[in-house]
C-alpha cells in the first residue's frame, strides 16, 4: 500500500507541475500574439490635443492599423500616426495628410493648392489658415515626401512648421482606423 500511495503522490506532483507548466506556456503564447499584434498589425492610440478638432478629439483612444502601407501607398485625407522626430522615439502626431510624393503644395489666401489647383477638401475646421508656414512658398514633395496638416488648421503644429517640415513614408507608424473611445463615439474613422 505504501507503494501505491507514494505512486499516487508521484502522479499528483506530475500533474501539478505539468498543469504549471502548461499555464506558463498559455501566457507566453498569448503575450507573444499580443505583442506581435501591437507591433506589426494594429496598436492603440491617445489623441493628445486639439489639433485634429472636430474630427478627432483630445483623449480620444483610436486603434492604429499598420498592414495597409506595406500593401498601398498613403492616400490624400489618410489620417496617420507619425514619429516627427527620429530621435524621440516615444512621440507621434496624428495628421492628414494633403500632399503626396512628388506634389506642389503652396497655401495663399486661405486656399491650399496642389500643383496649382485649389484643393477641394472641408476638413478644416475653420475657413481661414493664420499662418502659412513654409507652404507660403511653393514646396515640391520628394517622392517619398508627404505634406500633413491637423484638422484645426490655426491650433496644429504640422507641416507648415519647419521643425516638424514633411514627413517621409518611413516615419509613419500607421493609419487611425477605429475610435474606440469615448463609447458614445466608438465607429471607424472616415478619411476620404
Amino acid at each position: 500500500m505504501n507503494n501505491e500511495s507514494n505512486l499516487e503522490e508521484k502522479e499528483t506532483e506530475k500533474s501539478s507541475i505539468r498543469q504549471v507548466l502548461e499555464t506558463v506556456l498559455y501566457f507566453v503564447v498569448v503575450l507573444t500574439v499580443v505583442l506581435l499584434v501591437e507591433r506589426f498589425v494594429m496598436q492603440p492610440v491617445e489623441v493628445d490635443g486639439s489639433s485634429m478638432e472636430t474630427t478627432l478629439s483630445n483623449k480620444n483612444h483610436l486603434l492604429l492599423e499598420k498592414l495597409t502601407y506595406i500593401f498601398s501607398e498613403p492616400e490624400r485625407f489618410d489620417i496617420i500616426v507619425f514619429q516627427p522626430f527620429e530621435d524621440i522615439d516615444d512621440l507621434y502626431y496624428i495628421k492628414r495628410i494633403i500632399g503626396l510624393p512628388g506634389e506642389t503644395v503652396y497655401i495663399n489666401n486661405n486656399i491650399i493648392y496642389i500643383n496649382g489647383e485649389p484643393l477641394m477638401e472641408n476638413y478644416g475646421n475653420e475657413n481661414v489658415i493664420n499662418d502659412p508656414g513654409i507652404a507660403s512658398e511653393e514646396i515640391v514633395l520628394g517622392d517619398d515626401e508627404y505634406f500633413v496638416m491637423g484638422d484645426n488648421r490655426n491650433h496644429s503644429k504640422d507641416s507648415r512648421d519647419e521643425t516638424v517640415g514633411l514627413v517621409t513614408k518611413k516615419s509613419i507608424v500607421g493609419r487611425a482606423w477605429c475610435r474606440v473611445w469615448p463609447l458614445k463615439e466608438i465607429g471607424v474613422i472616415r478619411h476620404q
